[in-house]
């Protein structure tokens, strides 16, 4: 009974842990007005000099998210919000060569050891809002800070068995590995304008 009992608990766990490592997007264009309302106000300050606002209502299989994307001083933002308008991060596009030398070279050793073949399509900056201070994450966000507490989120096509997938990787300001997700992007039931 107990081996049963134990069989189970393995099975739910391992479904568990798969369901964990694969994030299903699925990313609806949404008008300002369907933005919640207090992470706009967070936002306004931070949005002079923007270009080509446009706001996101994602869903990634477990919850709901909000997103705020712009080009800002030549970087591409994406700020995320959770379904109650909290900060959760604040994140820009960079090239391998914005990563310092050493932290690179970690993260290449872990994708070249866990990956047969991989191409890196793009990477990010990543400012987590773990104090709950939306305004500091965003003003540190935006002065393009390297701080201790940064992340780097990594999107690679790499190869397996079933052929090319990707996934999401993501390191710490050391290059330590923190998640790794596979993507399965979500199709549309229809067109959207």
């Amino acid at each position: 009974m107990k081996f049963k009992v134990l069989l189970i608990g393995l099975f739910i766990f391992m479904g568990m842990a798969l369901k964990a490592q694969t994030k299903k997007e699925q990313e609806f264009r949404i008008d300002e007005e369907l933005f919640p309302t207090n992470a706009a106000e967070v936002l306004r300050p931070f949005l002079t000099g923007t270009k080509r606002i446009k706001y996101y209502k994602e869903f990634d299989g477990e919850k709901v998210s909000y997103e705020a994307k712009f080009k800002k001083d030549r970087l591409r933002y994406s700020i995320e919000f959770d379904q109650n308008g909290n900060l959760e991060d604040a994140e820009f596009i960079i090239k391998s060569a914005d990563i310092p030398d050493s932290t690179f070279e970690t993260i290449k050793n872990y994708l070249e050891s866990n990956h047969q073949k991989y191409r890196i399509k793009k990477i990010q900056q990543q400012y987590p809002c773990k104090t709950g201070n939306a305004s500091e994450v965003l003003k540190t966000a935006f002065q393009n800070l390297i701080l201790p507490e940064i992340n780097y989120e990594i999107i690679i096509a790499s190869k397996d068995d079933s052929g090319y997938v990707e996934h999401e990787v993501t390191f710490n300001a050391d290059g330590a590995h923190i998640l790794s997700r596979r993507l399965v992007k979500q199709g549309y039931d229809h067109v959207l304008y």
